[in-house]
């Protein structure tokens, strides 16, 4: 009986020290967590410091018997006080991220964070119960009566649970991957207009239930913003252009991969639509962690309260606001589905060109040209979408920067077949360019050193997330639409060599086959 109080204590004892452990390897994360529960900030920071600091002593003295009560008793109160704390919050309707584990793992409080908690406190309780002398042997004494043989079995059973956990840890990994892969490549059936219609309307519904009803009113708000301005639903539609509320969280390592996407979206498509990231965290740790954002639309949010009138279940997550204060798409969670949301509702050309598409698939087939489709012609005339890329030195260009005269813009990727079987063809266009053919601008998926091995005098510009791609309607690449002098869409969208290069030639456009 006394190795079995012994081993709770272990348990608990690594239960603490790893949460202890991670919480100091992340301490603005603990910080904000403190703020997320509705500390003052003067309370707050130091608390985040000495909370791990607490958590790691409690685990070290669990151990020996000398004071494996007393501990056990702080263990048990501490558990309590984060019981309390959650209970709080929820009876508020609150579910900050409880950081439990520092960056390890952390998600929003509900009953699962309070079930793991209560079975922790009662198993400290039970610890307590048996008083000062029933704690069972210290790890160290009782490390030390076991004979060689036992020694040898419990060596070799770590050895087997180590392996087990490791074994889990891959597959959770594994099975997390392909999750995201799954979610990618149902984006990409989505675009290429592949997806089963059963599904499609089976997420349709799913979706309908995300968030506030489509059509209905947005609810209003006023919060902070990075510099310094107060911006409530009224001021960011002030501009008369749609709104898309981005939805992040500092602790939230998915929202942290896209700030750089969002910061490039707010330029990019700044004459077409407003967007706006409503933060959970600190001034401080939002200007850290999510620098590049225009910061007239960082705002900042300390209790979730906008997040709840608006029905988010989870970050990232973003909604479109339609010019006249009301909901316009369902709730888009995850990065994929933000990405698309953003895509679709950037630029008008996107969304027609979608439907155009959807209507007649492009064949990524290198043996004909393949035009969008017949109907495709009638977005000719229609101001090209605008867009704000690097090059490969890290300068930015927009597509103002090549009027004057007409440009193909060519969507390509270094690791595609089809592109590299292309490469010898633009490279020999390069080296006989006739006189009216257009400027050719590529925009490239890949890194700075796997374009510049493509030895290509033409500027390229990297758009790895493909936005701009979809802004323009393309489906895959090789692909490439023609803009005239003007800036205005002058061909349809193409692709294939044998589509493509005689509009590098300058020759009279592609008829739709």
């Amino acid at each position: 009986m006394e190795t079995l109080f012994l081993l709770i204590r272990v348990l608990l004892a690594a239960v603490l020290a790893t949460a202890g452990i991670a919480k100091l390897f992340d301490l603005a994360g603990s910080r904000q967590a403190m703020l997320d529960f509705g500390l003052p900030a003067s309370f707050a920071a130091p608390l985040g410091v000495l909370l791990p600091i607490v958590e790691i002593a409690i685990a070290l003295t669990l151990l020996p018997a000398l004071t494996a009560w007393v501990s056990a008793i702080d263990a048990l109160v501490l558990f309590l006080l984060f019981i309390g704390g959650m209970a709080f919050n929820l009876a508020r309707g609150r579910t900050p991220n409880c950081h439990c584990f520092g960056q390890l793992h952390s998600q929003p409080i509900g009953r699962g964070t309070l079930i793991r908690n209560g079975v922790l406190a009662l198993l400290a309780g039970l610890v307590v119960v048996q008083g000062p002398h029933g704690v069972g042997p210290g790890l160290v004494e009782w490390l030390a009566s076991l004979s060689a043989t036992t020694y040898v079995i419990l060596i070799v059973a770590l050895v087997i649970i180590g392996v087990i956990v490791a074994q889990g840890w891959v597959v959770l990994n594994l099975l997390r991957q392909n999750g995201r892969l799954l979610l990618r490549l149902e984006a990409i059936e989505k675009h290429l207009g592949l997806a089963d219609p059963t599904e499609e309307n089976a997420q349709a519904t799913a979706d309908a239930d995300k968030g506030l009803p489509v059509g209905s009113p947005a609810p209003d708000f006023q919060l902070p913003a990075l510099d310094g301005s107060l911006q409530s639903l009224a001021t960011l539609l002030a501009a008369g252009k749609p709104l898309l509320l981005l939805f992040s969280s500092v602790t939230c390592g998915p929202c942290l991969d896209l700030m750089g996407e969002v910061a490039q979206w707010q330029r990019q498509y700044a004459g077409q639509l407003t967007i706006a990231v409503i933060n959970r965290g600190t001034a401080e740790d939002v200007r850290a962690k999510a620098a590049g954002l225009n910061p007239t639309y960082a705002l900042l949010q300390r209790e979730g309260e906008v997040a709840a009138a608006y029905q988010v279940a989870g970050t990232p997550s973003a909604i479109l606001i339609s010019t006249e204060g009301k909901i316009r798409s369902s709730m888009a969670g995850g990065e994929v589905a933000v990405r698309e949301l953003v895509s679709n509702a950037g630029q008008p050309l996107a969304f027609m060109a979608d439907q155009l598409l959807r209507r007649a698939p492009i064949q990524l087939d290198m043996a004909r040209p393949t035009p969008a489709s017949q109907s495709a012609a009638t977005l000719i005339g229609i101001p090209a979408p605008t867009f704000q890329l690097p090059n490969l030195t890290g300068e930015m260009i927009e597509p103002s920067d090549f009027q004057g005269e007409p440009s193909l813009l060519l969507f390509w990727n270094p690791s595609c077949g089809f592109c590299r079987r292309m490469l010898g063809d633009l490279q020999a266009w390069e080296g006989a360019q006739q006189t009216g053919a257009p400027r050719l601008v590529l925009i490239s998926a890949g890194t700075v050193e796997a374009n510049q091995a493509l030895e290509l005098s033409s500027p390229i510009l990297l758009d790895n997330g493909f936005a701009t791609g979809f802004a323009y309607g393309a489906k895959g690449t090789p692909s490439a639409i023609l803009i005239d002098a003007q800036g205005k869409v002058a061909s349809p969208l193409v692709v294939g060599v044998s589509a493509i290069m005689p509009m590098l030639a300058g020759a009279p456009d592609p008829q739709p086959a």
